[in-house]
């Protein structure tokens, strides 16, 4: 810190509530590959277990990386803004492509096997909030990270950008917990009801994807937790303003 100044700190609570949604995180991925691995065979590609790359891809994609994406402006709370932004857009990206392999994974395995595709509620959920992630990526880099938008167009722009965010991150642990139960009605559906292993091993998956999203939605949403806009932030975006609409800082 300048001048002696005490370094700046989190908000009480804060800390701990991240570390408990990556605690969450990562015991939902090792869940999901322990499901795989010991009751559906493991994960293969160009073999008949191509199609267990899905559910992991998602999971790791979709949910885990998603969310960390949307904490990172609560994390990185007093680094540049510049750095934090295209960390924010890397992980979106980084999740993109990874759920892109797990739905390319999907239709190879079901053209492989005769199987159609996108009749089922989870495939409808699945591939909207992918589209529409997509689409929320493609329109984020291009108002908050590439110059052009002007400030008034951000400044509107940002409230939509935020809700979708969110919106987007529910509907997609809602679709991961669709296909949890469309795999385990069509696996083992005979035993389902009997508090078999797998059952339950799966139950508990869509529990902690459950767990995960509302801890993470809680971080989001508390108002005090949010990230304070520093002095040169705050000088930057009039100068921005001033450069894009000319106006100038007093007006």
């Amino acid at each position: 810190a300048m001048d002696g100044a005490p370094p700046p700190t989190s908000p009480t609570g804060l800390s701990a509530y991240v570390a408990v949604s990556q605690l969450l995180g990562l015991t939902l991925l090792g869940t999901t590959g322990a499901w795989l691995g010991r009751y559906r065979g493991g994960v293969g590609w160009h073999s008949p277990l191509q199609f267990n790359a899905h559910p992991l891809c998602m999971v790791l994609g979709m949910v885990f990386l998603q969310g960390d994406a949307l904490l990172v402006y609560r994390v990185f709370r007093h680094e540049a803004k510049r750095s934090t932004k295209v960390l924010h857009a890397l992980l979106h990206g980084l999740a993109l492509v990874i759920a892109l392999t797990g739905i390319i994974a999907v239709f190879d395995s079901h053209r492989t096997k005769g199987i159609p595709n996108m009749y089922s509620l989870h495939s409808w959920c699945g591939m909207a909030a992918f589209v529409l992630y997509l689409l929320q990526w493609l329109l984020g880099c291009g108002f908050f990270l590439f110059p052009g938008a002007s400030f008034s167009l951000r400044g509107q722009y940002k409230p939509q950008h935020i809700f979708f965010g969110i919106t987007l991150f529910t509907l997609s642990i809602t679709s991961c917990l669709l296909g949890i139960t469309e795999m385990l009605l069509f696996k083992i559906s005979d035993s389902y009801s009997h508090f078999v292993p797998e059952g339950i091993l799966a139950n508990t998956l869509g529990v902690l994807l459950v767990a995960f999203g509302l801890v993470v939605g809680y971080v989001l949403t508390r108002e005090e937790w949010k990230r304070p806009p520093l002095a040169e932030e705050m000088a930057l975006s009039m100068d921005f303003k001033t450069l894009t609409e000319g106006e100038s800082p007093g007006g």
